[in-house]
């Protein structure tokens, strides 16, 4: 039985394996941080939040400081698909942000059927989707 993590995770219960929810490819062990199994990518602060100010002009324009921030893109390495983004000082290891009790997990879904697709609240509004060089 696979179960929903993330937009972009899964895991299979029966070989206890995160799994890509794009490609439905197994990524590794779920005991361990899915992020050990992703391509990651480091970004440039600058890149996504531009100077609102003149660079030249200013030493601090309200861009975070790449000396200070790094941001860490992570993707299924299978199919690309983003799993998630992360705001991390530069060196810092990945945040180890989903741990998940397998057992329990396993006997929470025993006498349940596998769902087809993620179950959303009826209060539920995704939100806007852009990608604004400058994000304003």
């Amino acid at each position: 039985m696979k179960v929903f993590v993330t937009d972009a995770l899964a895991i299979d219960l029966d070989s206890e394996q995160w799994e890509c929810r794009g490609c439905e490819k197994p990524l590794g062990a779920a005991q361990e941080n899915y992020k050990r199994f992703m391509r990651a990518f480091v970004r440039d602060p600058r890149d996504i939040h531009a100077p609102i100010i003149d660079a030249e002009r200013y030493a601090y324009t309200f861009a975070p400081d790449p000396v200070w921030v790094h941001i860490i893109e992570y993707y299924c390495p299978h199919c690309a698909r983003m799993a998630e983004a992360e705001y991390l000082p530069p060196g810092h290891p990945p945040a180890h942000d989903i741990e998940l009790d397998i057992p329990a997990l396993k006997q929470q879904w025993a006498d349940r059927e596998q769902l087809a697709e993620p179950a959303l609240g009826p209060e539920f509004v995704p939100p806007p989707h852009h990608h604004r060089k400058g994000g304003h």
